[in-house]
């Protein structure tokens, strides 16, 4: 399994649910078929952008009532999620996804393959920098958790505007992809989300 920078592998799939809060929906969309890998990538997708506008609330939560039961519980979603799912789901795009297509030789493809991918590094930084803030919020530090990281702040924004581009740029060529390798995408993720 490779190794990501948003703290690497872990035994989880994006189908890691929080556990329900009130800054939160309660109703959760359908889980997409296991065979259908980029109904998958894009259902992640839709938990990137959950998760960061939970964090957003979160961060409001915050500044009006300090790390009260409800906040430790939402930091404590938000973390799980950025630290089991999230790197898996990186994973299923840059081991397996964008290799596959490569495979079409379409350089716009590929050079926005590079650029997004790149910006899995970008991410993981940012991620990496308003964690330790999460943390303070989860384990409801009597000083406070302190100011917000500007980077969580950034992550919010940046992670669902890369999400849209990647389902913009790059997930439309899938569909040139033969039956064959799709069947390969959605075995590489379930593989990568099994827990013996």
């Amino acid at each position: 399994m490779a190794r990501h920078p948003l703290l690497g592998p872990a035994p989880a799939s994006c189908r890691v649910q929080a556990r329900t809060v009130t800054m939160r929906p309660l109703l959760q969309p359908l889980a997409p078929e296991i065979d259908d890998p980029m109904a998958l990538l894009e259902a992640c997708h839709d938990k990137v952008r959950r998760f960061a506008r939970l964090t957003e609330r979160l961060i409001d939560h915050v500044a009006r009532k300090g790390s009260d039961a409800e906040a430790r519980e939402a930091a404590a979603s938000v973390l799980r999620y950025f630290d089991l799912a999230a790197p898996l789901h990186h994973d299923d795009e840059d081991v397996d996804l964008f290799p596959a297509l490569q495979t079409l030789a379409d350089p716009n493809v590929n050079a926005s393959m590079a650029r997004l991918q790149a910006e899995h590094d970008d991410l993981g930084a940012l991620w990496q920098a308003g964690r330790p803030w999460l943390e303070a919020v989860r384990d409801g530090l009597a000083s406070g958790p302190g100011p917000v990281p500007a980077a969580l702040r950034e992550l919010t924004v940046r992670y669902p505007a890369h999400a849209d581009a990647e389902e913009a740029e790059i997930y439309p060529a899938a569909t040139r992809l033969t039956d064959a390798q799709r069947r390969a995408l959605s075995a590489a993720m379930v593989a990568r989300r099994h827990v013996a």
